[in-house]
């Protein structure tokens, strides 16, 4: 067995789960920080600012999806691993890839795009509607991502 290609593929799947996951740490924090100020004034807001918060740490899932799917697919989680070349491997790390990057990427930026929602509820909280909307719509763009990447794993033989 070519022990590169497996180290590759192991990768990959740790990248999509590390990067997905910092970029979700990240925007959930930058959140939080945004919406304890909110909170301090009024502590009333805390379910429409919750929402707001938690919305930037899909990414870290769909990494985590994305990594438990393709270590079962070589064999890592629940059997025996399966042999594979050194091009197999570089196949598995990239489709691992869209997943990796984009999350990390648009976590931050629906992070900070859901840090303005919560100035728009420190306002005008009857508008949380739009804000949740314009946080969502980064979202999009991670569910392409992981869209990609699940598809990817399971063409590659």
């Amino acid at each position: 067995m070519d022990q590169y290609g497996v180290a590759l593929a192991i990768s990959g799947a740790i990248l999509a789960a590390l990067l997905a996951g910092i970029g979700s740490a990240r925007g959930v924090g930058m959140v939080g920080e945004a919406a304890a100020g909110v909170l301090a004034e009024d502590p009333s807001k805390f379910s429409k600012v919750l929402i707001l918060q938690l919305l930037p740490g899909t990414q870290g899932l769909y990494g985590l999806l994305t990594a438990v799917l393709l270590l079962s697919q070589i064999g890592v989680l629940g059997g025996e691993v399966i042999p594979l070349t050194f091009s197999q491997g570089i196949q598995y790390f990239m489709a691992a890839m869209p997943i990796a990057l984009v999350g990390l990427f648009s976590a931050i930026y629906q992070g900070r795009t859901a840090v303005a929602g919560v100035g728009i509820v420190a306002k005008k909280p009857d508008q949380n509607g739009k804000a949740i909307t314009l946080a969502a719509m980064v979202e999009t763009y991670a569910i392409l991502a992981l869209l990609v990447s699940v598809l990817t794993i399971f063409s590659l033989k």
